[in-house]
């Protein structure tokens, strides 16, 4: 019976249906992979042992690659939102155009990350390969540029609509401004993602100079965010 109660127990299916999704399990693997980079440079500082530090930092090589496998093709998907968006006539104009830019850099990035998935394994080295990365950061980071500009917009409309539907006092508002809070909480959840995973791209193009400590709580934090909004999705 108790057994029984475990395994039909709504949180179990709620996990499977996480798990199930490729979203899910990649930003599961990204927390442990930015963990570990945060791990390895904290016990390198300490002054730890190598046999200490090397199963973290095989643990960041090891799932990075993971992760690379399970982006393949991924570029197509946005590619294609990035069509639906420029279609979307309705859309606020400056929101279409941010969510066309993220969504091609998005894809550029997914794309000449794809194509260094041979020299990244190790499978078959080649000379390109530290460019196209390279190519690939700056894809990024354009791609995050424009979620940002997005996401400032949009808090800056939403806080306009809180704060007129507030003085308004309108009691058959409170359901509209319920709403408005709740885009508001979401963005804001978007914009600190956004924050903490630009310090990535920026970091390995060697525009800012962040060691590895940061830059992994940074992933870590991101990759927090991404698994609670993927949870919440799948309730």
């Amino acid at each position: 019976m108790v057994a029984d109660a475990l395994i039909y127990h709504p949180t179990v299916s709620h996990y499977l249906k996480f798990v199930a999704t490729t979203v899910g399990r990649d930003k599961v693997l990204r927390t442990l992979q930015y963990f570990s980079r945060f791990l390895a440079w904290y016990l390198y500082r300490t002054n730890r042992p190598l046999s200490t530090i090397t199963p973290f930092e095989t643990t960041k090589k090891t799932f990075g690659q993971t992760r690379k496998l399970m982006r393949v093709g991924k570029f197509v998907e946005h590619l294609r939102a990035a069509a639906v968006a420029s279609d979307a006539k309705s859309l606020d104009p400056v929101l279409r155009f941010t969510a066309v830019g993220r969504q091609l850099g998005y894809a550029f990035y997914m794309l000449l990350d794809n194509a260094c998935i041979l020299d990244v394994t190790s499978i078959r080295k080649f000379s390109a390969a530290p460019r196209l990365l390279r190519e690939a950061n700056r894809a990024w980071l354009t791609g995050l540029t424009f979620s940002l500009a997005s996401g400032l917009y949009s808090y800056y409309n939403l806080a306009l609509r809180a704060k007129s539907i507030k003085e308004n006092g309108d009691p058959e508002k409170v359901v509209e401004g319920r709403k408005v809070e709740k885009e508001l909480n979401a963005v804001k959840v978007q914009l600190l993602s956004d924050i903490c995973d630009i310090t990535i791209p920026t970091t390995a193009l060697g525009w800012v100079e962040l060691d590895d400590g940061i830059v992994g709580l940074a992933g870590t934090t991101s990759s927090l965010l991404g698994v609670w909004g993927q949870w919440r999705k799948t309730a």
